[in-house]
């Protein structure tokens, strides 16, 4: 942890037990900034150097703590936002499981959520949780619509043994077989796991013309790595959750050909002009690189400066009927989120309902290929 970072987790610490001012507006942000999951984490708690310090003449109070990818330890921080610190909005986690454990408590307490992480938006936690990252059937189509332009008749399936594998393998079965699309063989791992051997010998026998990848950070690099060595020469294609560049880093020679569902904010600059995805992509990925270095951008830093950029719109809307560190504060925010319309930001173009707690459309997705270790358009 950097110098920055320490003070920021000292300051944290006490601002956990002082309740917020009345003219600021507290953002509790649990994430995983060690463990499996650091690979999203981290991007996430950095791009926080890059948002607002106050929106509509109020200063925002950001408190971040790391959950080390633990459901456990994301409901206690959750918690620990709701009693000690007063939040009017919490936002987290990196991954599905811890963010399903803290829409558990967000809706429990009443409080505006933001999951960083796309998670199963059940009737329990439809009215205080949004999502910033695309919904899976979203981004599912644009890779089973590119299977099905490339005759791709069978699809082996290996994912995490957890909720996020289980999003996708779900969806694959939902939007891909009524293509005419045979799934030959499921095979499943655990986020920790450092080997797939045996998975990838079984789904090589089975013989699928393409594998999809259900994985999310540096992990995913484990199984498309592995199906490259032991010999498999058909279409990997993998999901959104894999979309940065520690995937080309970390599978080296092996990413090569691999195609990637994406948030557009990993290549803004193939975008039209009039994309209104395009500006905040760039000013994102130009601050972020400027500061972490060239190729450093990353879809899960995309998640948290969108949530942010939700805020722009949303909280002078609050701020009409509410002052922060209310119960009625919070409603305003929920009800700011079911009414402002087409809010751009790096991941695509927000519109929050009721009953769509995404809120975004196919302007949320790109898909890319891996070409001499560089992100492309995928053809």
């Amino acid at each position: 942890m950097t110098s920055h970072f320490a003070i920021a987790a000292v300051a944290a610490s006490l601002a956990l037990a002082a309740p917020a001012a009345a003219q600021e507006v507290t953002v509790g942000l649990t994430t995983s900034t060690t463990g499996p999951a650091a690979a999203l984490g981290i991007p996430e708690r950095n791009a926080l150097e890059f948002v607002p310090k106050e929106i509509g003449g109020v200063k925002l109070k950001v408190i971040v703590l790391d959950d080390g990818g633990d459901p456990t330890t994301a409901t206690t921080n959750a918690r620990r936002f709701v009693t000690e610190s007063k939040a009017d909005i919490i936002m987290g986690s990196a991954v599905t499981p811890t963010s399903i454990a803290v829409s558990n408590v967000a809706n429990e307490a009443g409080i505006p959520h933001f999951a960083l992480s796309p998670l199963p938006i059940t009737p329990e936690r439809a009215k205080w949780s949004v999502a910033m990252p695309q919904p899976v059937p979203i981004v599912g189509k644009v890779m089973y619509d590119h299977m099905k332009a490339k005759g791709i008749k069978t699809v082996g399936y290996i994912g995490y043994s957890d909720s996020y594998g289980d999003l996708w393998f779900n969806d694959l079965k939902t939007q891909a077989v009524p293509m005419g699309i045979t799934i030959a063989a499921e095979e499943r791992f655990a986020r920790p796991d450092t080997s797939v051997t045996g998975q990838v010998l079984k789904l090589i026998a089975a013989n699928p013309d393409a594998i999809l990848i259900g994985a999310s950070g540096t992990a995913a690099a484990l199984p498309q790595t592995e199906l490259r060595d032991k010999g498999y020469k058909g279409l990997i294609y993998q999901t959104h959750g894999a979309a940065s560049m520690d995937f080309i880093r970390i599978a080296g020679k092996a990413a090569e050909g691999v195609l990637m569902a994406s948030g557009p904010v990993m290549y803004p600059e193939g975008q039209p002009d009039s994309a209104l995805t395009k500006k905040p992509g760039l000013a994102l990925n130009a601050a972020y690189e400027a500061k972490y270095g060239p190729n450093s951008r990353s879809q899960f830093a995309g998640h948290s400066y969108d949530a942010f950029e939700v805020l722009k719109r949303i909280i002078p809307t609050a701020l009409k009927t509410a002052k922060p560190g209310t119960p009625e504060f919070r409603e305003a925010v929920r009800q700011a989120l079911l009414t402002e319309r087409e809010i751009p930001a790096t991941q695509g173009v927000y519109n929050f309902t009721e009953k769509d707690r995404y809120g975004l459309d196919e302007r949320s997705r790109i898909l890319l290929t891996v070409k001499d270790g560089k992100y492309v358009l995928a053809q």
